[in-house]
């Protein structure tokens, strides 16, 4: 059935529903990092900019955090500069950073803002040096092999882990009706730019913020447990036993600990959702299933997983 053909008891059927959680979210703020697949996928693309929009609409202060990892190896290969990663960090020297800030503060934010523009939002894109809303130290590490007594310390250049996030900026936006767009560039006190992995920066902004959601896109269904079914409804201590017994590993890992983090820091709840379904941050917000994992603090929360 096509759009122009939607039975129109279905319309009112998905709008009420989605009611009680318009109610239950006007005035609170939800930070999502976006990146994987609902970048580059062009319908993903356009479902991205009109959800936040509509989140916009009802009331809801959206937050986007930007990665841009593909981006930047795609324009390091033209300009032939070559890529080395250390436990999967790029290592970024001064020519490679200067890409970096080229791809993230430029190409992939101001893309972002055009797209949420054209669907009718007011997009506004920063990186963390302006206001040095995120301030910045280097990321220092560490590679330890059974042979070696300690650890070697490893140089990977300019990049960064968040010290400090400012928010006034932000605040001051979203008070104005604006969607701010971030790239995880960040700052120290000499000045000194850092490439910051989009998750780590997008909890922590929303620990900051103080926010309602902290929604972060994958290219996967959520956390899945050992027969392949989606784990959802979690607690952050549930999650702390999964990553004790190894159920979490592997790539997934540093994810789960970002949005961990994030509740155990304030923020009310964290999902883990697939990007690659349209509109998945609606899915998660306003019905009852869902798209992904959802964890919660429950001695902060009870049972309480909307």
């Amino acid at each position: 059935m096509t759009e122009t053909t939607r039975d129109p008891r279905l319309v009112v059927e998905v709008l009420s529903e989605a009611l009680p959680y318009i109610q239950r979210f006007t005035g609170k703020t939800v930070v999502v990092k976006y990146g994987g697949n609902a970048m580059t996928e062009d319908t993903l693309i356009d479902s991205f900019a009109r959800n936040m929009v509509l989140m916009k609409e009802v009331g809801i202060n959206p937050v986007v955090v930007h990665g841009g990892g593909p981006q930047i190896g795609d324009l390091l290969t033209k300009l032939k500069i070559e890529s080395r990663f250390v436990n999967g960090m790029r290592v970024t020297d001064a020519e490679t950073m200067d890409v970096v800030e080229m791809v993230l503060g430029g190409l992939v934010n101001k893309g972002i803002v055009n797209l949420i523009n054209q669907a009718g939002g007011k997009a506004i894109g920063l990186t963390g040096k302006d206001g040095s809303q995120i301030r910045a130290r280097k990321l220092k590490v560490e590679h330890q092999t059974p042979e070696m007594t300690a650890p070697e310390i490893i140089d990977i250049g300019h990049v960064g882990e968040v010290e400090h996030i400012s928010t006034d900026l932000i605040e001051m936006l979203a008070e104005r009706d604006f969607i701010p767009v971030i790239a995880p560039i960040g700052v120290d006190a000499k000045g000194n730019s850092y490439n910051i992995n989009a998750d780590l920066v997008a909890g922590k902004v929303a620990e900051a913020l103080g926010a309602e959601k902290l929604m972060l896109l994958t290219n996967v269904a959520g956390l899945m447990n050992a027969e392949g079914e989606v784990l959802t409804g979690l607690t952050t201590v549930q999650v702390d036993a999964l990553i004790a017994d190894g159920t979490i590993h592997g790539g997934m890992l540093p994810k789960i600990r970002c949005a961990l983090d994030a509740v155990k820091g304030g923020v009310a709840s964290a999902h883990i959702i697939d990007g690659r379904v349209p509109h998945a941050t609606l899915l998660e917000i306003f019905t009852n299933a869902g798209v992904g994992t959802l964890i919660t603090d429950a001695e902060r929360h009870g049972n309480d997983a909307g």
